[in-house]
């Protein structure tokens, strides 16, 4: 094969994977990433750490599993915060109105700590907001929150310490508010950079986008075909529905 050929080449099957995608109706960056789109106003966000003996459900399997003997069956998990190796929140955890774990305003090391950090929270009114650590107001109309970090997108901008091109690849995870206020959860299939990730929150007109965790991230959402079962988290964030009689 000639230099020439060399180059056409790969260009050629590249622009044939994009028709195709496209053809198929896929948004090339969706394709890299497994997404959820959840209106908090029609669909009930939770969060959950322990189940009714205070055990700790770290894996989005048994989560899953306590959910069908409750008669209700999982349709969306994933886990939601970092956490401390005995799997307790490393930052805020508000459950049910209770605050479990309070705000952590700590600087240290590390990408909890990289700030500003922040927090998603569902309001009494099942409004959802996410926000820098420093903004959050416990106002007692908080439904549920966890703290985590660091913020992706402040403001429509993409967090100043992220850099482009970096070569620090890890699975991620992470939240963001759409302009319609409904949330979108997404998890990228390879290991992506920080800016990158933010970038896609950003392109899909996210104003505030929080990360959620690296490689050890995990998301169960059977109707793309995403299954993953296992796991070793504190908070988890879910969807469940009262199972059909």
């Amino acid at each position: 094969m000639n230099k020439q050929n060399c180059i056409l080449y790969p260009l050629i099957l590249l622009l044939f994977a994009v028709n195709v995608l496209a053809f198929q109706g896929i948004n090339i960056e969706e394709a890299n990433f497994i997404s959820y789109r959840v209106d908090p106003k029609k669909q009930k966000i939770q969060l959950y750490w322990k189940d009714n003996s205070g055990q700790t459900f770290k894996s989005l399997g048994n989560l899953k599993n306590w959910l069908a003997q409750k008669n209700q069956e999982l349709v969306f998990a994933m886990n939601a915060g970092m956490y401390k190796e005995d799997n307790v929140p490393l930052g805020l955890f508000i459950q049910q109105h209770k605050i479990i774990t309070a705000l952590n305003k700590r600087s240290a090391r590390g990408n909890f700590y990289l700030k500003p950090n922040g927090v998603l929270a569902i309001g009494t009114d099942n409004s959802a907001t996410i926000c820098k650590t420093e903004d959050f107001n416990a106002n007692g109309k908080i439904k549920y929150a966890t703290q985590s970090g660091p913020m992706l997108v402040i403001d429509g901008a993409i967090h100043p310490a992220f850099t482009v091109g970096s070569t620090n690849l890890n699975i991620r995870n992470g939240v963001g508010i759409l302009p319609n206020n409904e949330l979108i959860f997404a998890m990228s299939k390879t290991g992506i950079n920080f800016y990158d990730f933010a970038n896609y929150f950003k392109k899909l007109g996210c104003k505030n986008a929080l990360y959620l965790d690296g490689f050890v991230s995990r998301t169960y959402l059977p109707q793309k075909d995403c299954v993953q079962l296992d796991g070793n988290f504190a908070v988890i964030v879910g969807i469940a529905v009262d199972m059909k009689k």
